[in-house]
């Protein structure tokens, strides 16, 4: 990331807010609170500076015209710090991103779009906006640890032979378990019929700037890259970016379906973490990343050091699993200490004021970030120790019951949308629920992959493993009963 072209020491948005600040401006215009002059003195004891930053984009960090483009220049810096060939900053998190790839590359008249079905609940989302019908493809499946893997090439090309008519196709890579697909094969699959693959690597936003860390999806041929930066960047909550490359995917379009779904009042704050980050990357990226890897080796093995903890890694490559893993996810399975990743994750939190990342019936995940330290991980090992000290004090975990990867495939026969606007739903209760369609969408969250799609057809295994998970600490946020009591379904 030498920078040759531009000069990525530059942060345009960054600068930008620093010089409206030196300047005292001042504006009859939102923000409401007017630089924290208005704001509740407590609200400013917490967020302090924050509310100074808080100014208009347009019409107050820029002109009414935005004739200065720090946007812009900011996006061109970026595409070109990561060797995309454009770049789009949004407010809205890679929901959003993500929702507007798809809606550019298939709208309700076409084919639909080859999905993973460990896709995200925002691709989801996309399918209702867009009236876009999925064309489901089956993960890669771990039945003995219950977990997917990302689809594999040879998938894909029997995705295509199945639905020829799809618009394009879409993978999640990096999972939220830190395992890769390999995107080079897939896109060179897709790029046979001459269709764009979208790639939502909402969790590779540091994946371009170390050679040590899995290959982004630019560099392996994707069309669409989706990234949020606040996952494993340094940019505040919500910061996302789309990159794009290629002719197979109009980024004019793209970028209006983008505006059709971006807020008009996008937060300054956001776009200039962004930037920042950017910048930082370029010129110290290789070393903090590099330091960052080294540390996540050195948890990896003092982690599995701890009886019954499994640190996971070999377990996640090769045939039948995936084809990378990102490093900086630190997996443990917990199960041979007889508690759940759901208790786990609640303890450490309790008693040693850690907050995990991702967990599930069995396992527990440790993200790791360049902002990590030897201080933090010895934070992190003693809480993990603490905890498997106290495991003999907790209860057994409630039991869940685990469907096997085909009853997890449920049949669609209601496209997403009109599912979701169905003219007449009805909750039911659970028992009879199974048989019917689902109106709404059920995930466990996190990850937040999606176990029932409006349109679907529950059964019995869905409906048990849902409840059954819900009493043993799952989270499911977007069911409507938040007590998975009743289903809301089609009505009859």
């Amino acid at each position: 990331m030498s920078g040759d072209r531009k000069d990525q020491g530059r942060a345009p948005l960054l600068d930008a807010l620093a010089d409206y600040r030196r300047q005292d401006r001042y504006g009859f215009s939102p923000p409401g609170h007017r630089q924290g002059r208005g704001a509740d003195p407590r609200a400013l004891d917490v967020l302090g500076d924050a509310y100074r930053s808080d100014v208009l984009s347009t019409g107050g960090l820029d002109d009414r015209l935005a004739r200065n483009q720090y946007l812009s220049d900011a996006e061109d810096l970026m595409a070109d710090a990561v060797g995309a060939e454009h770049t789009f900053f949004s407010t809205c998190g890679s929901s959003l991103s993500v929702k507007a790839a798809m809606t550019a590359v298939a709208g309700p008249s076409s084919g639909g779009l080859l999905l993973s079905r460990d896709s995200h609940k925002s691709v989801v989302g996309g399918l209702i906006f867009g009236g876009i019908q999925p064309r489901w493809v089956t993960p890669q499946w771990d039945a003995e640890r219950h977990m997917s893997h990302p689809p594999s090439p040879e998938q894909i090309r029997d995705g295509w032979e199945k639905y020829p008519d799809a618009a394009g196709a879409l993978i999640v890579s990096p999972s939220p378990y830190g395992t890769c697909a390999d995107i080079e094969g897939i896109a060179e699959v897709c790029h046979e019929r001459g269709k764009p693959l979208i790639v939502d690597e909402a969790w590779g936003a540091h994946l371009p700037f170390h050679d040590d860390l899995p290959t982004w999806a630019m560099n392996a041929g994707a069309d669409v890259c989706v990234v949020s930066v606040h996952k494993m960047g340094a940019g505040f909550e919500q910061g996302s970016v789309f990159h794009t490359q290629g002719d197979l995917v109009d980024f004019a379009y793209l970028s209006t379906c983008a505006d059709l779904l971006m807020t008009t009042s996008p937060n300054v704050l956001v776009y200039c973490g962004i930037d920042a980050w950017r910048r930082q990357m370029v010129e110290r990226g290789e070393r903090l990343l590099g330091d960052a890897l080294g540390l996540s080796r050195q948890l990896r093995e003092r982690l599995s050091r701890i009886p019954g903890l499994r640190v996971l890694e070999d377990e996640l490559l090769g045939k039948e699993a995936s084809h990378d893993l990102d490093r900086m996810q630190i997996l443990v399975d917990v199960s041979e200490t007889g508690a759940s990743g759901y208790q786990f994750a609640d303890w450490i939190r309790e008693h040693q004021r850690v907050d995990m990342g991702l967990s599930d019936h069995r396992r527990i995940m440790a993200t790791m970030s360049m902002a990590d330290g030897p201080d933090t991980a010895d934070r992190l090992v003693r809480a993990f120790e603490a905890c498997v000290a106290a495991v003999d004090g907790l209860d057994p975990p409630p039991p869940i019951r685990l469907p096997s990867p085909d009853k997890l495939q449920l049949e669609s026969r209601m496209s997403p949308r009109e599912a979701f606007f169905a003219e007449k739903v009805e909750d039911v209760p659970a028992a009879q629920a199974p048989g019917r369609l689902a109106a709404e969408q059920l995930t466990p969250y996190p990850p937040g992959i999606p176990v029932a799609v409006p349109g679907e057809v529950l059964d019995d295994a869905v409906v048990e493993y849902l409840r059954s998970g819900l009493a043993a600490g799952m989270a499911v946020p977007d069911a409507t009963d938040p007590k998975l009591d009743t289903f809301r379904v089609v009505a009859q």
